[in-house]
């Protein structure tokens, strides 16, 4: 018997650490399957959209690319399968924490309350929430849309910012709610609202995506300053730091730099609109010292 107990232990002994190596969560569940599973946006201009051809394309999902990489390299499947799925803002988290994808290849903000339900990645971008109004209208600050009809999208932390600065300054607005960005702007361009409160850098390449750009600017005040994660499951600490060793690395050897300029600061697909977005100090803060804190 202690000859059986003493091999048993040993055995045991031997198992755990075996086990202990191989990938679990996130990294167990696309080794199962045989594919990775990308949640893209179709009008996110230039962070996740769709081409001339409906091809999937921007800078996330160039990201994104990177990390499929890093997962064949780390899961030795060469051969692995990239699986995408279109979403919308207000589909994102459910679809994420419901298994239909891995990760979210489009422009998510970082916020504590999204925080208890999800995970994020090292910051990827910084955004203000700022107003997009027809050029000649008299809307300098959000205070100036008090009674006003309103552009905004499903989902967006752009709700609830203006409800509080709303609050905070005692006004309201007439919320036109839409369930994307381009819906949001349409509602503007179409005169059903004087208004679409979204991230200054959205708000941008929809301008510059317009029939009329001269007719629209972006007011200088702002809501907020919001850092953008790629969004993955919580408590997947072994995924999640093979995505932020990822991101690091693209920061470390250049390649984040040369993606930011060939997006936001060169033509671009399918128009060749150049959006002139130079990468803002905050988001240059955030590469030389990579973090994922939340607003």
């Amino acid at each position: 018997m202690k000859g059986l107990l003493y091999s048993f232990m040993f055995l045991t002994a031997v198992a755990v650490p075996a086990q202990a190596q191989s990938p679990g969560g996130t990294l167990a569940k696309i080794k199962a399957v045989g594919e990775i599973r990308l949640g893209h946006r179709d009008v996110s201009v230039p962070f996740s959209y769709l081409d001339d051809n409906q091809k999937p394309v921007g800078f996330a999902m160039d990201l994104c690319a990177r990390i499929v990489d890093a997962v064949k390299d780390e899961l030795k499947l060469p051969s692995l399968q990239a699986t995408l799925q279109p979403i919308q803002l207000s589909t994102q988290i459910p679809l994420i924490q419901n298994g239909t994808i891995d990760i979210v290849c489009g422009p998510a903000t970082n916020t504590l309350e999204r925080q208890k339900v999800v995970a994020f990645s090292n910051t990827i971008f910084v955004s203000s929430i700022r107003a997009v109004v027809r050029k000649d209208a008299a809307i300098k600050t959000f205070e100036d849309l008090s009674d006003k009809p309103v552009s905004l999208t499903t989902g967006s932390t752009s709700i609830a910012l203006l409800f509080t600065r709303g609050q905070e300054k005692n006004f309201g607005v007439k919320q036109v709610l839409s369930p994307d960005h381009a819906a949001s702007f349409l509602a503007l361009t179409t005169g059903r609202s004087e208004a679409f409160v979204m991230d200054d850098i959205l708000l941008a390449s929809l301008i510059a995506n317009s029939q009329a750009p001269d007719n629209w600017r972006i007011i200088d005040d702002n809501l907020r300053t919001e850092p953008y994660g790629l969004i993955i499951r919580k408590d997947d600490p072994e995924f999640k730091a093979l995505v932020d060793k990822t991101l690091v690395a693209t920061m470390n050897n250049g390649q984040f730099a040369e993606l930011y300029a060939k997006w936001f600061t060169k033509p671009i697909p399918p128009k060749n609109v150049n959006l002139n977005f130079p990468m803002p100090a905050p988001l240059k803060d955030a590469v030389a010292h990579p973090n994922d804190k939340g607003v």
